[in-house]
This record gives C-alpha cells, sequence and structure tokens, in this order.
C-alpha cells in the first residue's frame, strides 16, 4: 500500500467516523448537568439524531417518558411536564445511545442579556470594583442552588442552533465569572423564594438594541434595511459558491458584534426554545445615538424574542442608562425618555431606575447589587406575589398649571415623595417661549410644585434633563424617580 493510498484510507475513515458521529444522538449545550428546568411548564428538550430515529426522554422526577422521531435533517423535540420546584433529579435522554444528566434542579430560570453592564463580572474589571463583590464571591457555595449558565460570546450571519456553555452551581470561582447584576438579581430572588434559580448569561459590551434583533424584525426599518439587504446577498452568494474553495467565498468586512442581527443570530437564537420564566436586560448606552429609533426597535426586539420564544409576553425587566458625560452631541436624557417610554409599549414590562448610582466619568456604575436587586422587585412583586416589595421609583404623570407654578403628579409615590441629602435638584421650568431656567421645586405630599420668579407664566417643567444630572428626588420606599419632561418639544 503506498502512502497516497494509506492516506486516502485515512480521510475516508474520518469522514465515515465524522458522519456517524453527526449522526448520534446530541443535544445543545444549554442542556448539561447543573442545568434548572423551569417548573410547572411543558419544557421543551430537542436535539439531533440520524433521521427517523426514536428519541426516548424522561425525568426521574415523575420516570415518565415522552417520545419524538427525528425528522429528514435529523432535528427532534419534545416537551417534558415539570414539577413545582424541587430536585436534585436526572433527565434521561435515549435512543441508540443514551445520556443522562445528573444534577438537574427544577426552579425559576431568567435570561439576563445586554450590554457591558449587564456583562460585567463579580469581579470587576481594571479600575472599576463592583461594590460588595468580594463578601458575595466568598459566599457563593452557600447559595449552589442558583444555577449559572455563561454563554461564550459568538457572532453569527445566520441563527445557529447550538451555543459554547455549560450550567454550573453558584460558588466562589463561577460567580466572580459572571454577570454581577445578574447574580445580585438572581441571589435576591432565591432569598425570597428559596428554590433554585437558573441564570444564562448572554451579553456583549458596547453593543446596540438591533444586533440582539432578528433579521425580519429588524429589517422592518429603513434604517437597516441596506445592512440587512447586503447580509441577504451574502448569505445567498455564500451558499450558491463553491464552499470547498474558502477563498471564492466573498468577504462581509464590517460584520462584527454591531451589525444588526449578528448577536440574535449567534447568542439568542440558540437558546430557543429553553423553557424560561423572563429575561432582564441592561442595555442602551450604544444607542445614545439616536433615541428616537431606540423608541421603536427597543420595543421590536422584545416582541422579536417573545414570539420566537412562543412563550407569551414573558416578564421583561430592564435598566435604563444612568447619567455619564456622553459629550456635547449624544443626548442621553432622550434615550432614557425612550427607555421610560417603553414601559407603555412594551406589555408586561419594569424598568429599573439608575438616576442615584451614577459615575459621571465611568460608564459603569460600580454598585450593580442595587440594580439586581431593583430588577429583582419588579419579578417579586409582578411574578411572585410579593405585596409589601416596592418595585419602582416615582415616575411622572401628570401636570397642573396653578397660577405661577406648575404642580406634577406621579405613579409610584402614594406613600409620599423625598428629597435626599437636600432639597429638590435638577429642576427646570420655561414658559411659551420654551427658554428652561432653574426652578425652586418643593415636595407636598405625594405630589411637586415647581415655580421661578423668571418665569410668571409656566408650561412646561424638566427633571435630570440633561447627560450627567444627578437628581436626589425619590419615594418614601427609597426608589429614585426617573428623569422626565412635560413637554415635547424637540430639542
Amino acid at each position: 500500500m503506498n502512502a497516497m493510498h494509506s492516506r486516502l484510507l485515512t480521510l475516508l475513515f474520518l469522514f465515515f467516523l465524522k458522519v456517524s458521529v453527526a449522526q448520534e444522538l446530541r443535544l445543545p449545550a444549554i442542556f448539561s448537568d447543573n442545568m434548572v428546568l423551569q417548573q410547572k411548564t411543558a419544557a421543551p428538550v430537542w436535539g439531533w439524531d440520524a433521521p427517523g430515529k426514536t428519541i426516548e426522554v424522561t425525568g426521574s422526577w415523575n420516570n415518565k417518558s415522552v417520545n419524538a422521531i427525528a425528522d429528514k435533517s435529523g432535528k427532534w423535540i419534545v416537551k417534558v411536564t415539570t414539577p413545582q420546584a424541587g430536585g436534585p433529579y436526572t433527565l434521561l435522554v435515549k435512543s441508540d445511545k443514551s445520556i443522562t444528566f445528573q444534577n438537574v434542579m427544577i426552579g425559576e430560570v431568567w435570561v439576563c442579556s445586554g450590554q457591558s453592564n449587564m456583562e460585567m463580572p463579580m469581579t470587576g474589571w481594571p479600575n472599576t470594583p463592583v461594590f460588595l463583590s468580594d463578601t458575595t464571591i466568598k459566599a457563593a457555595s452557600n447559595y449552589s442552588n442558583i444555577r449559572l449558565f455563561n454563554l461564550q460570546k459568538k457572532i453569527s450571519v445566520t441563527p445557529l442552533d447550538d451555543c459554547t456553555g455549560k450550567w454550573v452551581a453558584s460558588s466562589p470561582e463561577s460567580v466572580a465569572a459572571f454577570s454581577a447584576t445578574g447574580y445580585f438579581f438572581g441571589l435576591e430572588l432565591y432569598k425570597h423564594l428559596n428554590i433554585p434559580v437558573g441564570l444564562i448569561m448572554t451579553a456583549w459590551g458596547g453593543t446596540p438594541s438591533e444586533s440582539w434583533t432578528s433579521a425580519e424584525y429588524i429589517s422592518k426599518y429603513d434604517e437597516f434595511k441596506p445592512e440587512i439587504k447586503t447580509l441577504s446577498d451574502f448569505v445567498k452568494t455564500s451558499d450558491s459558491m463553491a464552499v470547498k474553495n474558502p477563498a471564492n467565498q466573498p468577504k462581509l468586512s464590517s460584520f462584527n458584534a454591531n451589525y444588526p442581527t449578528a448577536l440574535y443570530n449567534g447568542m439568542i437564537n440558540p437558546l430557543i426554545p429553553f423553557a424560561i420564566k423572563g429575561a432582564i436586560w441592561y442595555q442602551g448606552e450604544s444607542n445614545v445615538y439616536d433615541a428616537k429609533l431606540y423608541t421603536n426597535i427597543f420595543p421590536e426586539m422584545v416582541k422579536c424574542w417573545r414570539t420566537k420564544w412562543n412563550q407569551g409576553d414573558f416578564p421583561f425587566y430592564y435598566v435604563q442608562i444612568a447619567p455619564y458625560e456622553y459629550g456635547p452631541q449624544s443626548h442621553s436624557e432622550l434615550l432614557r425618555e425612550a427607555q421610560l417610554h417603553s414601559l407603555k409599549t412594551i406589555p408586561n414590562s419594569g424598568m429599573a431606575v439608575t438616576m442615584d448610582i451614577a459615575t459621571i466619568n465611568n460608564i459603569h456604575p460600580p454598585d450593580k447589587a442595587s440594580v439586581g436587586k431593583r430588577l429583582a422587585g419588579w419579578a417579586l412583586a409582578k411574578n411572585y406575589s410579593f405585596k409589601d416589595i416596592a418595585f419602582s421609583g416615582p415616575l411622572y404623570k401628570s401636570m397642573m398649571i396653578e397660577d405661577d407654578e406648575i404642580r406634577l403628579y406621579f405613579d409610584y409615590a402614594k406613600n409620599g415623595l423625598e428629597a435626599k441629602g437636600s432639597e429638590l435638584n435638577n429642576f427646570e421650568i420655561a414658559g411659551k417661549d420654551r427658554k428652561f431656567v432653574p426652578a425652586l421645586a418643593v415636595i407636598e405630599a405625594n405630589t411637586i410644585t415647581v415655580h421661578s420668579f423668571a418665569v410668571p407664566t409656566p408650561v412646561a417643567v424638566r427633571y435630570g434633563w440633561s447627560n450627567t444630572a444627578t437628581p436626589n428626588l425619590f419615594n418614601v420606599e427609597g426608589l429614585p424617580a426617573s428623569s422626565f419632561r412635560t413637554d415635547d418639544w424637540d430639542k
């Protein structure tokens, strides 16, 4: 046997081995030992096998089996009925071979997504610590029923069906590398619910909302149609060309994590349709360039996720961006306004305000514990029936002109308002000339009166209306008010 013949046999062996492995039973990475399955639901379990194979899935909590047959592409899916929270259990998946997942818990599963403020790990970054990180990391082993899935970063021109990552129990090592905001959120849930909590972290710093939205949804907007068409043409051309020669394939040099659909394809689609309770979101800093557009595309992203997951309008709680010196060309107050407006346009949503935790010269505020706790407040109050938990700061509702002053009314302020540290600040008032001047604001029970001797006939009020304003209005429960304006005048 000459060397060429031997090499040919080796290549053939490797080819058939690859085909054989591809046709063996496998599941996506979101299924692993230590995972959490959403309680009291029909949880999808899916994977691949040789076409026509029968797959049997059995959970040890009831020892009932459900079957599926792999389709022509090898894909199969079943739905397993999960009990109320508990564990540990096993999940057995078998056809010609068996895969047993160990230490499986049943509980509450939440997706944690966004850009760098969600990505920021418990250990922080150089020159940017996370408050309470040391004690939280040291105590992590006490909460081994909090399970973490840290999805590896990935961009893709087409929707992927798998990702890289694995479920791990809370420990000093795993928590140190996990999203600080996400973990503080999960820890607050766990302390109140005392049941397993699963957290799926999928985040990438410096990325806009459109990166996390599928092509069919983001292409509705003229601003992104050229990029989506370029992407579509690229995919079509790549599919039609001889893939045996990669050099012949077209280049898409501008494709990166900021490209529309790039992160939905690589970091959201692989998770669908894993059963979840809801999602938390910390993003917006990369969209301050166009708040008007964000008013539309952020709700569109949420609609996209909910439609693709096919779990109805699952809870979606997000963080309003904090004050920061973005520079004179940006108006982050308008982006905060877009996020405030999203409470009305996104059903079953909630917003954690961060006006009080800003670090004006650092876009990554270190107080992630407060952020996680405020997000958890929404979930505990709205989804877990905790009636005594305050979950929102004051939100502007309406105004009334009373002679030379304006009276403001708020939601989430029935027990009263307060100024932290001093008299109320960062209020402005304007007349018909639309020229705003600093104003004196006074709390009267759960309303505020605003006036200025320089504006005898006022028509509008603004609060915290700049990139860097750090105002001090709270409700008596200690949660900060969002910035707002009573007018709709364009800058």
